[in-house]
């Protein structure tokens, strides 16, 4: 069967912090309560599945929420479960989604020891970062973030800049890029915010439009071309030229089908997709069905297809290669993800034209582009 990863929710949406747009708060209408932990049965079962899947190499990616209030024993033991059911030789990745807020000397060593790849959230300095990154009270988060960030970068950690681009830096992609390469990052993700209003439907008050992305990311583009290509990744970057090279698709939202990871919940609850976490797209679980039949069962199928669907504005588009029509989510928002364009097709149509004849002249030099992984 097709190899696929797992996104892991250990604590749910449980978070120290409040982020005013955090999409995964939503989950509290499946999972209601103070306190989510993923039990010792359910974790046992989870990584023992995985590791006997016979894929080449078996991914975790751990997320929330905030997956540090799991506590530190709790990934020692995912540690000592993955060596207890692997096999000798086997290729293990590990990868963690964090604000970095709970970083201290002893999480640094471990994420260093076990060669963790950890992503962290930062929207760009201060003043940017702080603007929706919120502690419950209401107070500011970027010298926590700082502070672990620099726990993490004594230890040597392999880290990577996770942003979403939202109302608060849109405008000020050159800023931010700056800003994120003095701080030393080498690897950077940025995740556009092109949430709605669950109210009303509309982009939300925090969200960015197709244009003002499309806007983000050639500013975005200008300030990485000028400084070295060929030493900072930047995933967006990154998967177009992956595309241009062999065809292949690392980024989910490019790709012709949905099909590369499944979403694991803290009890167990299976999904295709963390944008897609409730009762209608819930697969199974884990401690009833192998997670290779809920993969290969016909709603995670009729998932993966409707990112297959091709759209009539798409038919005949030169860059479909490129996006396949874009996210499903994006495109469900917008109507229907077989009739509806996503909200970042003008994006794409911007970007592309700008960028693709700089990738091609580039890879004519440099074979492959330095990709440092994705969290998720």
């Amino acid at each position: 069967m097709k190899p696929f990863s797992l996104l892991v929710k250990p604590v749910s949406f449980d978070c120290n912090l409040r982020c005013e747009y955090c999409f995964y708060l939503r989950t509290e209408d499946l999972y209601p309560g103070h306190r989510h932990r993923m039990p010792e049965q359910a974790l046992e079962e989870m990584i023992r599945q995985m590791m006997s899947s016979g894929f080449r190499e078996t991914v975790f990616g751990w997320q929330g929420g905030e997956p540090t209030l799991a506590g530190l024993d709790f990934f020692r033991r995912v540690v000592e479960l993955q060596m207890k059911h692997g096999r000798s030789g086997q290729v293990v990745g590990n990868g963690l989604q964090t604000n970095a807020t709970l970083i201290d000397d002893d999480w640094a060593r471990f994420l260093a020891e076990y060669r963790w790849l950890v992503g962290v959230s930062i929207d760009g300095p201060k003043e940017i970062h702080n603007g929706y990154r919120r502690k419950l009270s209401g107070g500011e988060t970027f010298h926590l973030a700082l502070r672990g960030l620099r726990k993490l970068r004594e230890a040597q950690v392999a880290v990577n800049a996770v942003v979403l681009v939202s109302q608060a830096n849109v405008r000020r992609a050159h800023h931010v890029y700056r800003f994120l390469r003095d701080q030393g990052f080498d690897f950077l993700q940025f995740i556009p915010c092109v949430e709605r209003d669950r109210a009303t439907g509309k982009l939300a008050a925090f969200a960015v439009s197709g244009v003002e992305f499309g806007d983000f990311l050639s500013e975005l583009f200008d300030a990485w071309r000028t400084d070295d290509p060929r030493k900072v990744s930047i995933r967006d970057f990154d998967a177009v030229r992956r595309c241009l090279l062999d065809g292949g698709h690392d980024l989910c939202t490019m790709g012709p089908s949905c099909d590369g990871y499944l979403l694991v919940e803290h009890t167990g609850d299976v999904y295709p997709c963390d944008f897609f976490v409730s009762a209608e797209w819930r697969l199974g679980n884990l401690m009833e069905t192998p997670l290779t039949e809920i993969h290969d069962s016909p709603l995670r199928k009729k998932f993966s297809a409707m990112k297959s669907a091709r759209i009539e504005r798409c038919e005949g588009c030169e860059w479909v290669s490129f996006c396949h029509g874009g996210c499903t989510k994006d495109r469900l928002a917008a109507g229907d993800p077989e009739t509806s364009a996503s909200e970042l097709c003008v994006a794409y149509r911007k970007f592309l034209p700008l960028a693709v004849p700089f990738f091609r002249e580039l890879d004519a030099e440099v074979p492959s582009p330095r990709r440092g992984g994705g969290i998720g």
